[in-house]
């Protein structure tokens, strides 16, 4: 008779807990299934009945990190509030959560980043799916009146450069010092007010006349 359901999500996370322990303890790259099953006290066979590949357990592990940042994204896309606040909000709140997170345990985190690196193809769907928020959320700036003249998929990967320091782990590791709410609110406000197609043709030719100098 197949196992219940739940005891298979409860043993996935005792499995997945080991992993965090394993990773913090060897780093991401160097653990093995091997290890894994050895610390979750099963043999390799069947550590494969819950994960069959390192890949299957690093998505299911991308999958817990990113939950949270998911809720909060889809929440604030679909929020009844001034375009304005729900830039800042989209950025602001996972901002708060990852370096919660970070401040709780700075060692699990870089280990964390380490296996994103090693599996970027797993977390890329989740990657896609924050920018595909934010382009809502800016098609909805747009609508309001920002960001006169651009493209809405320039827009997206001008905002995404711009905001690295307030959502991406790996640099927020070395400058979360400086990824306050209130510089956030500076940027947004800056982003908000600033970017136009005018505005990047002067920054263009600024940047011809500089090499031309």
């Amino acid at each position: 008779m197949p196992r219940p359901e739940t005891d298979m999500e409860a043993k996935r996370q005792q499995i997945m807990e080991a992993a965090d322990q394993i990773i913090q303890d060897k780093g991401a790259i160097s653990f093995t299934m091997t290890d894994l099953a050895a610390a979750a006290g099963m043999s390799q066979s069947n550590l494969y009945r819950f994960f069959e590949s390192k890949d299957a357990l690093a998505e299911a592990m991308a999958g817990e990190w990113f939950a949270d940042l998911e809720v909060i994204m889809r929440e604030l896309v679909d929020a009844d509030m001034p375009v304005e606040e729900k830039l800042f909000a989209f950025f602001a709140r996972r901002l708060e959560i990852k370096r919660a997170r970070f401040e709780e345990d700075p060692e699990l985190f870089a280990s964390y980043m380490e296996l994103g690196d090693e599996h970027f193809e797993v977390i890329k769907g989740y990657v896609d799916l924050a920018d595909h928020y934010m382009a809502t959320i800016l098609a909805e700036a747009m609508e309001a009146g920002y960001f006169k003249g651009l493209e809405l998929d320039a827009v997206v990967s001008l905002v995404n450069t711009m905001m690295q320091p307030f959502c991406n782990p790996k640099l927020m590791m070395q400058m979360m010092h400086l990824a306050t709410e209130d510089r956030l609110r500076q940027v947004i406000g800056t982003i908000l007010t600033g970017l136009n197609a005018n505005a990047s043709q002067r920054a263009m030719d600024g940047k011809a006349l500089h090499v031309v100098g």
